[in-house]
């Protein structure tokens, strides 16, 4: 079996939302600067194209957190691979994340973000699954809802690879051995 990448969002579609969502934080924090925490590998892509639309003074830091291990289905056990390298306190901080899973990772996360007493913290993702979802987590600002389907494209990979498709695309079987989007 191989697989084929169908288009799920047009990249016009994605860049428009963002758009909408630059305007709202834009808004939100007139007047103030924000913090964004780009968790890596997967929101680089957004977070750049949402830096880029932002009109209020924006400052960004990394983190990367893994919950999956060796697999595709999250482990339960969160593990901090780099920190932010800025303090977050008294700070309108702004995590923002490619996809909502299961919660679990954000929800650790945010919990330890809390106690870097930032002024404000809120959560951005591209793309939200709630259909999988375990843990709550508030959700302050999303792209789009997206079905249980595999998702890749802006930022997204399967495998290490199709993060730079301009669009989100879905992984499906086909009955050959190509490889996806051949």
């Amino acid at each position: 079996m191989g697989k084929e990448i169908r288009v799920l969002i047009p990249g016009e579609t994605v860049e428009n939302r963002i758009q909408e969502i630059a305007d709202a934080i834009s808004a939100e924090y007139e007047g103030e600067a924000v913090h964004l925490i780009c968790i890596l590998k997967g929101s680089v892509f957004f977070t750049c194209a949402l830096a880029q639309r932002i009109t209020v003074p924006v400052t960004i830091d990394f983190m990367k957190v893994s919950s999956y291990g060796d697999g595709v289905s999250s482990s339960g056990v969160v593990r901090i691979e780099k920190d932010t390298d800025e303090t977050l306190e008294n700070k309108n901080v702004i995590v923002i994340e490619d996809i909502i899973d299961s919660g679990r990772t954000l929800h650790y996360l945010l919990g330890i973000m809390r106690h870097r007493h930032p002024k404000t913290l809120k959560l951005c993702t591209l793309l939200d699954k709630p259909s999988r979802r375990v843990m709550d987590v508030p959700v302050d600002y999303v792209g789009f809802e997206v079905p249980d389907v595999f998702v890749v494209g802006y930022g997204l990979d399967f495998a290490q690879k199709y993060r730079n498709l301009p669009y989100i695309g879905h992984i499906v079987e086909t009955g050959d051995d190509c490889e996806p989007g051949e």
